[in-house]
């Protein structure tokens, strides 16, 4: 015997358990912006700022409001990177670095300005909110590791014949390399 299910009525309850559950997600997404705001920490919504929180949370570090510099500061107010990913491995990428005139003023400027400024690099590995291992690598050591990797990538980018959209240099730092010279925090 075939039974006949009355598609709208079925499709009606669907609908309005989906809405109920957005609506539920919408009322916890205000009252995280209402904390963000409330703790001058800007929008947490944009770029990755979540998983800095949430990293930042557990290391007991703070978040500054602006997208630009610092991720976060450390416990004596000095500023440290963070890079996150949902991989099922631990990594790093850099991306977006400037490009500078010259090989020398680049190393100055990933050295003194990008990378080196930050005497601490975390790494993050999460599935959903939830982060899964952290690691802490010394800026010396993310400096020796990608150097190399950024000369490769600027001699190809500043090669007058290179067909690159964006000029723009990056690396990555493999779960290898986490392992090899960090420090594991969780």
């Amino acid at each position: 015997k075939w039974v006949i299910i009355k598609p709208f009525k079925t499709l009606k309850m669907i609908k309005e358990k989906s809405l109920s559950y957005m609506l539920e997600i919408q009322s916890h997404l205000n009252k995280i912006d209402e904390i963000c705001k409330r703790e001058n920490m800007g929008d947490i919504f944009s770029y990755s700022k979540v998983k800095e929180v949430l990293m930042a949370s557990h290391l007991g570090h703070t978040v500054p409001k602006d997208y630009s510099g610092a991720d976060a500061y450390n416990k004596f107010n000095i500023p440290v990177e963070y890079k996150s990913t949902i991989s099922k491995n631990i990594n790093g990428t850099y991306n977006g670095i400037s490009v500078q005139s010259s090989w020398e003023a680049q190393l100055e400027y990933l050295e003194t300005e990008k990378i080196g400024k930050y005497p601490e690099h975390y790494y993050g590995r999460f599935n959903g909110t939830v982060i899964e291992e952290i690691w802490k690598v010394d800026s010396k050591d993310v400096l020796d590791i990608l150097i190399p990797k950024l000369k490769r990538d600027y001699d190809r980018k500043t090669n007058p014949n290179s067909k690159h959209k964006d000029p723009r240099l990056s690396g990555s730092i493999s779960k290898k390399e986490i392992y090899k010279y960090g420090t594991q925090i969780l």
